[in-house]
């Protein structure tokens, strides 16, 4: 047989490992192929082999696999090559890229004589060494030629040689034996054939890949399980598990290759860890060797052979094992377009490769690390520009940046080590250090030796001098910085330039330094980070040392001084500086350094004495200032400044001493806020976190999908900071000249707490606010810029005042009442004949007691003396002497005063109100209900330190509120006036009389009040009536005059002839004019009414007097001597017991002559049973249209309608008790018509109708007929 062609047989691997040569093999994964073994007629084969070759990849195939896994499409490709017995593999060999997965023999015999004499017994012995080997995998191809065939002239058909060859070797399977017809031939039936052959070869590979691939799985997987035995070893299952890995590979399912590499990198992994926690296990000891190589990565060919056989060979490092798996992770993921997995990677390898080393104590040479990590850090960089463009590099800088960071950190790491950054340069034991580290490194691979910037060779220059050192470190720095900048990852970018500056400081250029430094620290202290400022200020006090910033020396030194995060010795240290600094000498100049006050000591709180912090003009006050020395020593002070700035506000007239004993603090003490030293922006000033879990559930079934920590004041903790806040050190500090200073010398400062009192006297009126405070120590000055929050004290000057007010909430009138006299002196002194001049009012007597005391107070309130008060009155001033009083005291007085009110109330009704002005009357007494009537008194008063005279208004309270009612009783009438307390006492009323203004002797005024005196309580009413008498005919109209005697009733502190209180009315139309009454019949033969049946209801309107003036209106005519008026009558039952039958209301002609009677007959209709109320009778005057104060109504509302509505205010004429003067406008329903003119009414004033039936009640009884109750039930 003839081999398959060149490029398919260099891609094979030798199979065993006794048979290999002596070169180890090289094993390139892309370039192999799935083997395919041919047999049989190898010129047929390789006649057929271009065209199969390209057609098999062409169409993908669904290849399942077991497991679950989720099927994939895979374009299958074939290594053939012609079939030996070594291809075979044998029992125990797991290599997957030399086991051949399907096995075809190939003949185009169409004789059956050639195929008795040599095909049968040819395919015979092919399929007997596959049973040997257990092979079950193979194909018989028989090509078909009708070249040949014409050719041949005694042959058998085809079918013939396919029949004996199934019948032969394919009895169970019949489709292990295809035909391929005139292959070589373009044509349709050719191109048939081809495809089911294809289709054919497809399904027979995936079928031996699925059942290889299972069961080299499932030993593997057995393999795995024994890892606990004795013996087992990682290094054999790692080249099994890698096996599968290529094999995969191989069918360019590149994700399931690297599934296979990170599941050995987990495992060995976990076995590290488990190590370190003490259970390790035997083959580990392999990995423990000391390191010897540290040549970084290789990741410039697809697979590193030569640590490929290190691990086969159980003779790698850790270092070797970890270089080759991520070698092999970082192909695949290449191949998967994922280069920026492989940066991350990297530098999660590279951390766990230095924790491990720690782990399984492994011995590396100092140094030897650094190179390792520096090294692999450039060749991945290299590598991953190797496969993308220079923007996507630029795009995906955050990725990268890592490995430049740790790549810096390294290199500089060897810088220290080899002492290319001391001052004097490398010594002969750095130099011995160097040459030891670069032998590590071996001789430079052959893939990068043309390389010009290799990592081999940018480490060894690196290495090789102090100024090549500096310019690669440099370069790093400064591209690391940049791409974190550039990323936003500011505070990396900041430490990577801290390092730079520790850098700079042993290269002796701390100008350089100090940027960075500067930079790292604001950084800090906007966020916070309090171990960082204080190792950054550390370092920059010394960079500023070194350039001579005495100033900005001397504040860092401050500030570390009071550092709690360093130590006793330290602080001290820093402290003495600035103190030996403030001791030396001045230079003549008299300029003092001035410093910010915060780091060197902090105001804690300020109290005041007097604790408002207000005194007048020649006032002491007392300032007490808590200083907390936050030094770690005492210092010794020569001097604490306060400086004042004084104003006078433009609306000083608010700035009395009232005003501000008012609005100024009480307890004297302002706490200042703690500020932690050094932080202008401090953690602590931020809010706590508010964390709280979340839960997202699935809508459909309630199932978690996720769940996590969210914070709810993000919004609070990621807010943009000012860029001033972070600022460390004020700049241009000033103190303010001025003449107000509170000055205190020669202090000593007690580390810790310190109180310091300062003392002032007011001398000009106005407000002093603390501005600065400065603590001067030799030539150096600490300064408060700004005392916050706003600290001030008032100077003020008052002028003298009166003030009276009542001791109680309210003043009632007729009753003694203490009244409050305050006397503030302000800048005058009262002298002994100094007094108070009242003019004397007859409604307001003051009535002195001679054991009245004055006390008089300081201008803190503390009562310093009292004083007997002298009261002095003639007919027309009160006089009252003041005691002896100094400037800025107050003099309180009480004294009784008693209110006599000579105007009585009076109660006048108008009837003319109209409809709007009714409304807002009664709205008014409603809101005013709960109300005492108030009345002022203003009182002059002449002040001794004054020429005008003072005018004092006090208001008093009417104790009562009183109103009548006019009853009636037919013609008889009796008037009722009650009187309600109004106040919060109690009194005792006597002496009640009522009488009238005309003191006409034909009017006799009844009493029927049964008590001479009576109590009236809080909030309660009595009540008192008389009963009106004449003898021949009054007027209209009759004023009336209530009065009555009270005083408060615990006791009768004063014999005064107190005057009643009086309450005046006035009485109009107050004459019976119709009595009206109703009666309800039962029906005819029955003895009682009963519900549902018609009764008989009798309406009888009486006339019970003559002609009267009242009378003579519009609805009034006459006619021959013979008067007559029109009057509307309407039944209304607004309790709904009756039912009217016909009409319920009408107009009649009443003659207006006394007894003269009209009678109107109606039906009603009882609707309950029991005692039922008669329906009430209403009576309007009935009059023309034409005619004012009445009301019209519509055409049939007073002819049909039943139920004639008037306006609800109105009282009804049938209730002749009413309490209330009514107005006598009503309105209807229907008051409004577009038509002709109708009718009006006018109502009757009250006691004008007297309804007799009033209060009447019927006896219905319910009737016999049976009710049928209905319940429909769904």
């Amino acid at each position: 047989m003839e081999p398959a062609p060149a490029a398919a047989t260099e891609e094979v691997v030798g199979v065993e490992e006794e048979e290999a040569v002596e070169a180890p093999p090289v094993i390139y994964t892309m370039e192999n192929k799935p083997i395919v073994t041919c047999a049989g007629d190898q010129n047929l084969f390789s006649s057929l082999y271009p065209t199969l070759s390209q057609q098999l990849p062409r169409e993908p195939m669904e290849w399942r696999r077991s497991y679950g896994r989720a099927p994939k499409m895979i374009h299958l490709e074939s290594n053939f090559v012609q079939f030996k017995e070594e291809l075979l593999p044998k029992e125990g060999n797991k290599a997957l890229l030399t086991f051949p997965f399907l096995h075809i023999y190939w003949t185009e015999c169409c004789d059956t004589e050639v195929y008795k004499a040599t095909v049968k017994d040819d395919i015979t012995k092919w399929q007997n060494v596959l049973k040997v080997h257990s092979s079950m995998d193979w194909l018989i191809v028989v090509v078909e030629c009708d070249a040949k065939k014409k050719n041949k002239t005694n042959i058998l058909p085809r079918t013939s040689i396919v029949d004996k060859i199934r019948n032969d070797f394919c009895n169970k399977q019949s489709d292990r034996c295809v035909v391929l017809s005139d292959p070589l031939k373009d044509s349709s039936r050719s191109q048939e054939s081809w495809n089911a052959f294809l289709t054919k070869l497809r399904t027979l590979l995936l079928m031996s890949f699925t059942k290889n691939l299972g069961k080299f799985e499932d030993d593997m997987r057995t393999l795995r399980e024994k890892r606990t035995e004795p013996g087992w070893s990682f290094c054999e299952y790692f080249m099994v598990q890698e096996e599968l890995a290529f094999v995969f590979e191989m069918l360019q399912q590149f994700e399931d290759a690297l599934v296979q590499y990170d599941e050995l990198d987990a495992l060995f992994s976990q076995y590290v860890v488990n190590f370190g926690a003490g259970d390790g296990a035997n083959w580990l000891t392999f990995f423990c060797q000391p390191v010897r190589s540290w040549n970084g990565l290789v990741l410039r060919k697809p697979i590193d052979m030569e640590k490929r056989e290190l691990i086969q060979n159980q003779e790698a490092t850790l270092l070797d094992l970890r270089s080759y798996l991520f070698s092999r992770q970082c192909t695949l993921l290449i191949f998967l377009q994922r280069p920026w997995e492989v940066s991350q990677r990297a530098l999660e390898l590279l951390h766990n490769c230095v924790q491990e080393l720690k782990l399984l104590e492994v011995s590396v040479p100092p140094g030897a690390l650094d190179c390792w990590v520096f090294l692999s850090c450039l060749e991945v960089l290299q590598r991953i520009e190797g496969c993308c463009d220079r923007s996507q590099i630029d795009a995906n800088v955050s990725h990268t940046v890592g490995l430049w960071s740790y790549a810096t950190e390294k290199l500089k790491s060897l810088g220290y080590l080899c002492g290319l950054v001391s001052e004097n340069g490398p010594n002969s034991e750095d130099l011995n250090r160097t040459v030891d580290l670069l032998a590590g490194l071996g001789a430079e691979r052959p893939e990068t030796a043309n390389t010009a910037q290799s990592p081999y060779k940018k480490l060894k220059e690196a290495l090789s001098s102090v100024e090549a050192f500096e310019k690669h470190y440099l370069d790093l720095s400064h591209a690391t910085i940049e791409m974190y900048t550039n990323i936003g990852r500011i505070r990396s970018a900041k430490l990577v330039g801290k390092e730079l500056a520790e850098f700079y400081m042993k290269k002796r250029s701390p100008q350089k330094a100090e940027v960075y430094l500067q930079g790292a620290l604001k950084t800090y202290l906007a966020e916070g980070w309090a171990l960082l400022i204080t190792h950054t200020r550390k370092q920059l006090a010394e960079c500023q040392k070194h350039l001579g910033q005495i100033e900005n020396y001397l504040q860092t030194s401050s500030l570390l001084a009071a550092n709690t995060n360093l130590t006793e010795e330290e602080r001290k240290h820093f402290c003495q500086e600035i103190l030996n600094f403030a001791k030396e000498p001045s230079d003549g100049k008299g300029q003092k350094v001035i410093l910010s006050m915060h780091p060197f000591a902090q105001l804690k709180n300020l109290h005041f004495d007097p604790p408002n912090a207000v005194i007048h003009v020649g006032g002491t006050l007392s300032i007490e200032l808590t200083l907390v020395n936050q030094m770690p020593i005492t210092v010794s002070i020569d001097q604490i400044a306060i400086n004042v700035h004084f104003s006078i506000e433009k609306n000083s007239y608010r700035k009395t001493a009232e005003w501000l004993t008012k609005h100024k603090i009480s307890n004297g003490i302002i706490s200042f806020p703690n500020e932690v030293v050094g932080f202008s922006l401090s953690r602590s000033s931020l809010p706590m976190l508010e964390l709280y879990e979340m839960y997202e559930r699935s809508p459909s079934d309630n199932s978690l999908n996720t769940t996590g920590i969210i914070c709810k004041n993000v919004h609070m903790l990621l807010r943009r900071q000012e860029s001033s806040s972070s600022l460390e050190i004020p700049t241009g500090l000033s103190l303010e000249d001025g003449a107000h200073v509170l000055k205190c010398s020669n202090v000593i400062l007690e580390s810790g707490v310190n109180k310091i009192m300062f003392k002032t006297q007011g001398k000009e009126p106005g407000t002093y606010t603390l501005r600065q405070l400065c603590i001067s120590v030799g030539k150096m000055q600490f300064a408060l810029p700004h005392i916050y929050p706003i600290v001030q004290y008032d100077v003020y000057s008052q002028e003298p005042q009166l003030k009276v007010e009542p001791c109680s909430d309210i003043l009632l009138a007729g009753i003694p009442q203490k009244v409050k006299f305050t006397v503030t002196t302000g800048h005058y002194t009262m002298k002994n004949s100094d007094a108070l001049q009242l003019s004397n009012a007859d409604a307001l007597p003051i009535l002195y007691h001679p054991e009245s005391k004055a006390v008089i107070y300081s201008n803190t309130r503390e009562k310093t003396s009292e004083a007997s008060l002298m009261i002095q009155s003639s007919e027309k001033i009160t006089s009252i002497s003041l005691p002896m009083a100094p400037a800025y005291h107050v003099i309180a007085f009480e004294l009784e005063v008693l209110y006599l009110p000579s105007t009585p109330v009076c109660m006048v009704e108008n009837e003319n109100l109209s409809g709007k002005e009714l409304r807002r009357t009664s709205k008014e007494k409603e809101s005013s209900h709960n109300r005492m009537a108030t009345i002022d008194q203003k009182v002059t008063i002449d002040c001794p330190w004054s020429i005008y005279s003072t005018i004092i208004a006090l208001t008093f309270s009417i104790p009562f509120k009183a109103k009548y009612s006019l009853l009636s009783a037919g013609k008889r009438k009796y008037i009722q006036v009650c009187v309600q307390n109004m106040s919060e006492i109690c009194f005792r009323l006597s002496d009640s009389n009522l009488k009238s203004s005309e003191n006409c002797a034909d009017l006799i005024l009844d009493p029927l009040n049964s008590k001479a005196e009576q109590h009236i309580y809080s909030k309660q009413a009595v009540f008192f009536v008389w009963e009106l008498k004449w003898t021949k005919d009054l007027p209209s109209s009759l004023q009336c005059q209530f009065s009555v005697s009270f005083c408060s009733a615990p006791s009768e502190e004063h014999s005064l002839s107190l005057k009643p209180y009086i309450y005046e009315f006035q009485l109009e139309n107050f004459f019976t004019l119709y009595n009206v009454k109703a009666e309800i019949s039962p029906p005819l033969g029955a003895e009682y009414c009963k519900t549902g049946s018609l009764c008989s209801l009798e309406v009888s309107i009486t006339r019970l007097s003559d002609l009267l003036d009242v009378d003579k209106d519009e609805a009034l005519t006459e006619s021959d001597g013979y008067c007559a008026t029109k009057l509307l009558y309407e039944v209304v039952d607004n309790s709904s017991n009756w039912a009217v039958c016909g009409k319920s209301s009408g107009v009649i002609s009443m003659p207006v002559a006394a007894q003269a009677t009209h009678k109107v007959h109606m039906e009603v209709m009882p609707l309950f049973a029991g005692c039922l109320p008669i329906p009430v009778v209403r009576l309007f005057k009935y009059l023309p249209h034409h005619s004012a104060h009445s009301i019209q109504l519509d055409a049939d509302s007073w002819i049909e309608n039943d139920n004639l509505s008037v306006d609800k205010n109105v009282d009804d004429q049938a209730d002749n008790s009413s309490i209330k003067s009514r107005s006598s406008v009503h309105s209807a329903t229907s008051a409004e018509h577009k038509g002709l003119p109708m009718p009006r009414l006018q109502s009757f004033s009250p006691g004008q109708v007297f309804n007799s039936s009033a209060g009447m009640q019927v006896l219905v009884i319910p009737s016999k007929d049976d009710h049928i109750l209905e319940v429909n039930v769904t």
